[in-house]
């Protein structure tokens, strides 16, 4: 088969990597890709957000099947072009993408068919939305409705924090046009987890579970990111629990969707938060794997990704098995300085090498490009340093070993992945 993947991120080097195995591959593209991605696919310079671009490509090169990795280009429409043009992708449609290009739409549409989920409202004018919080009291979470990149989610522990996140969407417009409606809604308390199925419809298979890292420092303090790492399978999400997520969450959502006329297909992304009695309910929904939580979910597959993902786009999903690696993933997302804020850019990262070449350790690129015989990061986000182990401990050591291998002093990333699971800081390690 020849495959395109679109993205230039950890996520789809991870794809890339898992689908670079099948025997089922002929030729293997990513679009635009990175300095890691060239090393197990054809790397082409066309932009996530280059609808016209992709398609055209996907044309000349006769592709067989299309994975689109990010958000942006399933929001735009990217698998309705595709699907107009005769070329299968695995991914859901620019109505279904909603599921994540509107926090609003999500929150209505979950409430309508039982989805259990925080009390929630939604707004298009700060008096209101003030208001509101004020009369509600604090902690409370403030969301940008539209993409913004894993950072428009905002906790407020107090009601002038919560005012000032007002401001400061609607206001200042930090995420731009994704803060024109904003959701405001209950804190959870509890513990997170990562949960996602793969659709085709009809049929949802679920993954593993995973537990991601969002805020940028240890402890879990400092303002929300993309991801500073993440570790599958997440210990708190046991059998029963996969089941009640399935029928509480997953099912209704899937159900709801091709009800609302907007039937599902690809991988549905649900946030998780376990309260203390055991109840799982939805903070959010995306409509694709997380980055980095795809890392450690793809170097413990054992299931041929190809073939899972070609049946998921024919609607086959019901004639596969997904099978795991036993042993604990764990990734280290490595970011540049500033992260997430403004970032230095351009500087060298030596020693990759070493690193990667470690017994069970993956170094996954993210915000990375070759310069000449050298690898510059570019991105906010820059490497996923990846390592399985028996347990969670023995992955963390193996990682951030690696980490430690690598020579790039313009880089940080978080000493304590994994604490959740070990019950402790692992800053020492």
């Amino acid at each position: 088969m020849n495959v395109l993947v679109v993205g230039s991120g950890g996520r789809e080097h991870a794809l890339c990597w898992a689908i670079a195995k099948s025997p089922l591959l002929t030729k293997l593209h990513c679009a635009p890709g990175n300095a890691g991605i060239a090393s197990v696919a054809a790397c082409v310079p066309i932009a996530v957000e280059d609808v016209d671009g992709l398609v055209a490509f996907a044309q000349a090169q006769a592709i067989d099947l299309v994975m689109v990795g990010p958000e942006t280009p399933l929001v735009l429409g990217l698998v309705d072009r595709l699907t107009e043009a005769g070329i299968l992708a695995f991914g859901p449609t620019q109505a279904a993408a909603e599921l994540e290009g509107s926090k609003a739409f999500m929150k209505d549409l979950v409430s309508k068919y039982g989805v259990p989920t925080a009390w929630y409202e939604t707004f298009t004018a700060a008096a209101p939305a003030k208001a509101f919080i004020r009369e509600k009291g604090a902690p409370i979470v403030v969301k940008a409705s539209g993409l913004a990149a894993g950072k428009g989610v905002l906790l407020c522990r107090t009601v002038a924090e919560a005012e000032a996140a007002i401001d400061e969407i609607m206001g200042q417009r930090v995420f731009g046009d994704a803060g024109n409606q904003v959701v405001v809604e209950e804190f959870l308390e509890g513990e997170e987890a990562s949960f996602f199925a793969l659709v085709d419809g009809k049929t949802a298979w679920p993954l593993a579970a995973a537990q991601d890292h969002k805020a940028v420092g240890d402890g879990d303090v400092g303002p929300n990111t993309g991801g500073m790492g993440a570790y599958s399978p997440a210990p708190v999400v046991d059998d029963a629990l996969t089941q009640r997520i399935m029928e509480e969450i997953i099912t209704p959502t899937v159900r709801g969707m091709a009800a609302e006329g907007r039937p599902f297909t690809g991988v549905l992304f649900a946030g998780i938060m376990i309260g203390r009695d055991g109840t799982p309910k939805l903070l959010e929904h995306n409509v694709r794997f997380g980055d980095p939580e795809c890392q450690a979910l793809m170097v413990r597959l054992k299931s041929d990704l190809l073939a899972v993902l070609l049946a998921g786009a024919q609607g086959r999903l019901d004639e596969v098995s997904l099978e795991w690696h036993e042993e604990t993933a764990l990734t280290v997302v490595m970011a540049a300085q500033g992260y997430p804020g403004a970032y230095v850019k351009n500087t060298e990262i030596r020693n990759l090498a070493e690193a990667d070449s470690r017994p069970d350790v993956l170094v996954f690129h993210a915000g990375t490009k070759q310069d000449g015989d050298k690898i510059r990061a570019v991105g906010g986000r820059v490497l996923g340093v990846t390592a399985l182990g028996a347990t969670v401990r023995e992955a963390q050591e193996k990682a951030y070993a690696a980490v430690d291998a690598i020579d790039w002093p313009e880089g940080f990333c978080r000493r304590d992945i994994g604490w959740r699971a070990v019950g402790e800081s692992v800053s020492s390690v």
